[in-house]
């Protein structure tokens, strides 16, 4: 496994991490779906076991997942080893009885809870969730002025921001100054760190590092679903009305997924290595963190770990998906 530094810190994570957005299982926030299909926590527990023992040492949470029972499954199993990694969680979907997520008590408190999820001393970093600080941007100065004490007094040790727009990385990398963005990002949708992008720009400008999320666009890059059978989501799934999922997108993209087997082969190894060395042959990212269900899964996506895809492979994928 090869590690990659975040931003202008001295930690680095390795290059292929996980993410524990499934480990929350079935979940609502305010009347709306926010979770996945529930896990069995004996598989998630030997999937993270198989990762450690090649090399992963970065996992990534939030207190919205499963309003906190990712966080303290993750903590079950790492047990006495989880100051041996780098922990990621975030703050910011789950408002709880404030009115905002990031009111500056309601931070505080859920940085609190969250070190007590994960039984942990501190964060190693901790993410903005979202780009949206109240109208008029109210809660957003006092927002960071709340993150940065908590760097300060030793609670995380560095600030993430993640958010769905150049708009929101563009306004908020100056005034957040994090070590880390994050984002959905994959071969279908890499706009936030192609040349040129406004992000692109910035994480440049201001060596901040890039971790993103749903590298295998949940599924879709390795051809999981099919048109004339797309896919059925439990209540309480955010996917259960993803256009994504739709016959029709299913229909558009079934055609490159077939080059994409073509190309590198058609096992979900393969495909998986396409997928994520595609978004690491930039050099802004830090990390990617495809989210996993069982011990199949992370090994799937730690198969090509050590295979980075050559320039021809790379820009084969990024013409293919050019749209």
């Amino acid at each position: 496994m090869k590690y990659r530094k975040l931003g202008k810190s001295d930690v680095s994570i390795s290059e292929i991490s996980l993410g524990c957005w499934t480990m929350g299982g079935l979940n609502w926030v305010n009347g709306t779906p926010n979770g996945w299909a529930n896990v069995d926590e004996k598989e998630i527990g030997e999937a993270i076991d198989y990762a450690i023992d090649h090399g992963v040492n970065h996992f990534d949470n939030a207190d919205v997942y499963g309003n906190g029972r990712a966080e303290r499954m993750l903590a079950r199993i790492l047990g006495k080893r989880t100051n041996n990694f780098v922990i990621a969680t975030k703050i910011g979907w789950f408002p709880g009885t404030a009115e905002h997520a990031y009111e500056p008590k309601h931070i505080r408190h859920q940085c609190e809870q969250s070190l007590i999820n994960l039984k942990r001393d501190y964060i190693d970093l901790y993410y903005f969730h979202h780009g949206d600080f109240g109208e008029n941007d109210k809660y957003l100065d006092d927002a960071i002025e709340v993150m940065h004490r908590l760097r300060e007094e030793g609670k995380i040790r560095l600030i993430g921001q993640s958010a769905y727009n150049h708009d929101d990385f563009v306004k908020l990398i100056p005034k957040v100054k994090p070590d880390a963005i994050q984002s959905m990002a994959s071969a279908l949708n890499d706009g936030i760190v192609r040349d040129g992008s406004p992000t692109r720009k910035m994480l440049d400008e201001y060596n901040v590092s890039f971790v993103a999320f749903g590298p295998i666009a949940q599924g879709l890059l390795l051809g999981k679903y099919h048109q004339g059978n797309p896919p059925q989501f439990d209540a309480g799934d955010h996917r259960a009305n993803a256009e994504r999922f739709k016959p029709d997108n299913l229909a558009k993209l079934e055609p490159k997924i077939e080059k994409l087997k073509n190309k590198f082969g058609p096992s979900n190894q393969e495909l998986s290595r396409a997928a994520l060395q595609y978004l690491l042959f930039y050099k802004q990212v830090g990390s990617v963190i495809p989210g996993f269900r069982n011990l199949d899964q992370v090994k799937s996506n730690l198969s090509g770990m050590d295979n980075p895809l050559t320039e021809e492979e790379f820009y084969f994928i990024k013409n293919l998906f050019v749209e």
